[in-house]
C-alpha cells in the first residue's frame, strides 16, 4: 500500500483550513474534475483554471490543479468543447488531471484571502469586516462529576470551546441525574431495573457547526455512559473568525497618495480606480478580495479611510459620498496573491511532492 498522498488527502487538508460549509450559496468549490483516490504526482496552484493552465500542469507533471476560482459555476448539460469551460474540462479529463477549487470558503476564513492582502499591506489588529451568522452551534451534555474533566478535554481537543481569542471555554452546572436501566442495558453506573440518582455536571460548549460529527464522536468516546444524553442547538451568534472582508490598522498613518502608491507597489497593481482623494491621513484600511461593493457600508462603519477591493460599478463609486476612499485595484490583482497563500499552506503539509506556482497569467483584462 502506497504512503503517497492522494487527491483526497490534499482536499481534506485544504478543507480543514477553509471548510466547504463556509462557501456562499452560489459557489461551486470542491473537486470539479478527477478522482479522490488518485495518487498525487504534483500540484499546480493557480487563480483560474484555463486551457493554458491545464497544459502547464501536464508539462510540469502535475495531476492536480488547485484553483481559487471554480471553472464550473453552473451545471453543464453538454461536454462538446463548445465553450472554454467545456474545453478545459475535456482536456483535464483526457489527461487525468484533477481540478479542485477553493473559492468563497477561502475568502470567508480568518486565515484566507483577505488576511493575505492585509499582510502584504502591513496591516495589524485584523478583524473580519462582516462576521457571518449561522456557523456556530452549542452542545449540552450531562456527565458524572468525576468524569467531567475528561469529557471537556476531549471536546476541546476536537475543536469545541473556542470564542475569539479565548480557548477552552465552557459552562458547567451541577445537578442530579436519574435513570433506570432496562434488562438489555449495560450501565456504567447502577443496576438493571433499579432507579439510579447520580450527581452530574451539565456541560455546555460552543463549536463550529461543520465539526458537529467530529465533536459528537469525541464526546461519545470520552463519556462513560452507554447512552449519552445530549442536545445540539444552532446559534445565530456572529462568528468573529468567519465572514467577508477584513479591516486593519497601519502601523503609522500615511497621507492618502502615499498609501495609494504603496498599495500599487505592495500588490503589484498597474491602475487604481479611486474616488476623490480625501484630505485626511489613512490609519485604518478595509479590504475585500474580488467583488466587494456589497461591503462598502461595513467599511465605512469600521472607521476605515480606504476600502481596497474590486469590480465597483460606475454608480457604486458615488456611494462613498466623501466618507471613504474606494480603491478598486481590479479583480485579478486583488486575488492573485492567493496563489502564494495556497502554495505555502500545501508545502507545509506535503513536502514529498512538488507544489508548483503557476506561471500562466490568467487575467482576462489588458491595460493599454
Amino acid at each position: 500500500m502506497s504512503d503517497r498522498a492522494k487527491v483526497r488527502d490534499v482536499i481534506q487538508h485544504l478543507e480543514s483550513i477553509a471548510p466547504p460549509g463556509y462557501q456562499e450559496s452560489y459557489d461551486n468549490s470542491g473537486l470539479i474534475v478527477g478522482d479522490f483516490g488518485d495518487l498525487v504526482n504534483g500540484v499546480l496552484v493557480t487563480l483560474d483554471c484555463t486551457e493554458a493552465v491545464v497544459d502547464e500542469a501536464i508539462a510540469s507533471g502535475c495531476n492536480l490543479i488547485v484553483a481559487h476560482h471554480p471553472i464550473v459555476f453552473k451545471g453543464l448539460k453538454r461536454l462538446n468543447g463548445h465553450g472554454y469551460v467545456e474545453r478545459v474540462v475535456i482536456k483535464a479529463l483526457r489527461a487525468n488531471v484533477a481540478i479542485y477549487a477553493i473559492h468563497t470558503n477561502l475568502d470567508n476564513v480568518l486565515a484566507g484571502v483577505n488576511r493575505k492582502i492585509c499582510e502584504l499591506l502591513g496591516l495589524t489588529n485584523l478583524k473580519v469586516l462582516q462576521p457571518r451568522r449561522g456557523t456556530l452551534s452549542k452542545l449540552v451534555t450531562f456527565v458524572p462529576s468525576e468524569n467531567s474533566d475528561v469529557v471537556l478535554k476531549a471536546l476541546y481537543a476536537a475543536g469545541a470551546g473556542n470564542i475569539g481569542n479565548y480557548s477552552d471555554c465552557s459552562f458547567s452546572s451541577v445537578g442530579i441525574g436519574s435513570f433506570t436501566p432496562n434488562e438489555q442495558a449495560n450501565p456504567a453506573l447502577g443496576s438493571k431495573g433499579v432507579n439510579e440518582k447520580v450527581e452530574e455536571v451539565k456541560l455546555e460548549v460552543i463549536f463550529p457547526s461543520h465539526l458537529q460529527d467530529h465533536i459528537v464522536r469525541a464526546m461519545r468516546n470520552a463519556h462513560p455512559y452507554e447512552e449519552v444524553a445530549h442536545y445540539i442547538t444552532s446559534l445565530s451568534n456572529e462568528n468573529q473568525e468567519v465572514g467577508a472582508g477584513m479591516v486593519g490598522d497601519l502601523p503609522v498613518p500615511l497621507e492618502p497618495m502615499a498609501f495609494l502608491k504603496g498599495l500599487k507597489n505592495s500588490l503589484d497593481v498597474q491602475i487604481i480606480r479611486a474616488t476623490r482623494i480625501l484630505d485626511k491621513p489613512v490609519s485604518r484600511v478595509a479590504v475585500c478580495g474580488g467583488a466587494g461593493s456589497f461591503l462598502l457600508k461595513k467599511a465605512i462603519q469600521s472607521g476605515a479611510q480606504v476600502f481596497v477591493s474590486a469590480d465597483f460599478k460606475y454608480h457604486e463609486f458615488f456611494d462613498a459620498d466623501d466618507r471613504i476612499i474606494i480603491a478598486d485595484i481590479g479583480h485579478y490583482e486583488s486575488e492573485v496573491h492567493t496563489k502564494q497563500l495556497l502554495r505555502d499552506v500545501l508545502m507545509k503539509k506535503f513536502p514529498t511532492f512538488a507544489i508548483i506556482f503557476s506561471k500562466t497569467v490568467t487575467n482576462p483584462i489588458s491595460y493599454i
